[in-house]
């Protein structure tokens, strides 16, 4: 047997925004930006090896019920982050993008926590994010 992809996973036991904070704010997406959300959930695919989405249902589904919000400077969107449906209790935190000319600056750590506070005030018990050792942190 052989290993593909390793994988950690985080559980939320205190949430601590980054401070200092990136300059912006989070706000929930709309469908205004549904096409460069689509945009952004394909490249999360590729960056991680992943198949891209197929359908736009679940983006659609994420945006109408708050669950993807956007980290905006400067009035435009520089990063993403979203949950599925929370199951029994559990949120879990995917994708978070940023593109890969605007990294670096704090953006994914600040929406990250965002999308995560939301959850937890939504009725979330537990929050968990799942990333890769020695991946790239977008």
């Amino acid at each position: 047997m052989r290993t593909a992809v390793r994988r950690r996973l985080h559980r939320l036991t205190e949430l601590t925004p980054p401070d200092p904070a990136p300059p912006g704010a989070a706000r929930r997406a709309t469908p205004a930006v549904r096409e460069l959300l689509r945009g952004w959930f394909a490249a999360f695919a590729e960056d991680i090896g992943a198949a891209a989405p197929r359908g736009a249902r679940a983006l659609d589904d994420r945006v109408a019920d708050g669950r993807c919000l956007l980290w905006e400077a400067g009035g435009r969107p520089v990063s993403m982050a979203g949950i599925p449906r929370t199951l029994v209790g559990t949120a879990r935190v995917a994708p978070v993008y940023t593109p890969p000319e605007l990294r670096g600056r704090g953006y994914a750590g600040a929406v990250t926590a965002a999308v995560s506070q939301a959850a937890k005030d939504s009725g979330a018990q537990q929050v968990l994010l799942f990333d890769r050792p020695g991946h790239p942190h977008r």
